[in-house]
C-alpha cells in the first residue's frame, strides 16, 4: 500500500493512532462529567447536558485540546485526574514493529500531535516511545491545531520536509484533510482507533485496520 522509497518522513499522530483512544473517550465523555457533577452538585445527565455543548463548541480549535483551558472553564484539575486514570493509556497493537521497521530502514519518524505538552508527557512516560522518534512536535509549541492548514507551515519551520516525500498516519479526517490542502502527498487513515469501538468506515483516504497493513518490507 505504500512505495516506502518514495518516502523520507513519516508523521504520526498519538491519540488514536498510536495509543488506544479508549483512554481519552473514557476521560472525557465519563471521569470528566462524573467530577464536574460531583464539583458542582448536578447529576451526571446535567453535567452532560452543559459539557457536551461546551466541547463541541471547540473542536477543531487548539483549545480543545488544552488542558489549562478547560481546567479553568470546568474548575478542574485535569492534570491530576488524568495521572489518576493513566493506567488506561495502552499503545495500540503492532505500534512498536512498526517503529522499529521504519527505524530500520532509515526514514525520519517524527511525533505530531495536538496533545496538551502536560497529556503528551504522561503518554509518553507511561509508553516509552518517545525513544523511537526523532523529533515529537505538539501544536500547543506553534500555536495552530493539525485542523488548521497553516500548522503544516509552522511545523516546516522547525522540521523540513517535503511534502511529495512525507506519509502522515492520523485517525482525524478533518488532519488529514488539512494536511492534503498543506499538500501533503501519502496519507493514511486509521479505521480502528478504540479497542472498544468498531473499526469505522473511511472511504476519503486510504484507511488501516493497525500497522501491519503499511508495514515496511
Amino acid at each position: 500500500m505504500i512505495d516506502w522509497d518514495d518516502i523520507d518522513t513519516v508523521f504520526l499522530d498519538m491519540d488514536g493512532t498510536l495509543l488506544d483512544l479508549n483512554f481519552d473517550n473514557r476521560f472525557w465523555l465519563e471521569f470528566v462529567p462524573q467530577h464536574y457533577a460531583q464539583r458542582h452538585g448536578l447529576s451526571e445527565g446535567e453535567a452532560n447536558l452543559i459539557l457536551l455543548p461546551k466541547f463541541k463548541a471547540m473542536e477543531g480549535r487548539l483549545e480543545w485540546y488544552c488542558l489549562d483551558y478547560w481546567s479553568a472553564q470546568l474548575d478542574l484539575d485535569l492534570p491530576a485526574l488524568k495521572q489518576e486514570i493513566s493506567g488506561l493509556i495502552a499503545v495500540l497493537p503492532h505500534v512498536t514493529e512498526f517503529l522499529d521497521a521504519v527505524r530500520a530502514i532509515g526514514k525520519c519518524l517524527v511525533l505530531v500531535t495536538n496533545a496538551h505538552p502536560m497529556s503528551l508527557g504522561l503518554k509518553m512516560d507511561k509508553t516509552h516511545l518517545r525513544f523511537f522518534f526523532d523529533a515529537i512536535v505538539s501544536s500547543h509549541e506553534l500555536g495552530k491545531p493539525k485542523e488548521d492548514p497553516s500548522f503544516w507551515g509552522g511545523l516546516r519551520n522547525v522540521q523540513a520536509f517535503s511534502c511529495g516525500r512525507t506519509l502522515l498516519v492520523d485517525d482525524s479526517l478533518p488532519v488529514l484533510r488539512s494536511a492534503r490542502t498543506f499538500g501533503i502527498r501519502h496519507l493514511v487513515a486509521v479505521r480502528k482507533h478504540d479497542s472498544t469501538r468498531p473499526a469505522r468506515l473511511i472511504s476519503e483516504f486510504m484507511a488501516v485496520d493497525d500497522f501491519r497493513e503499511i508495514m515496511p518490507g
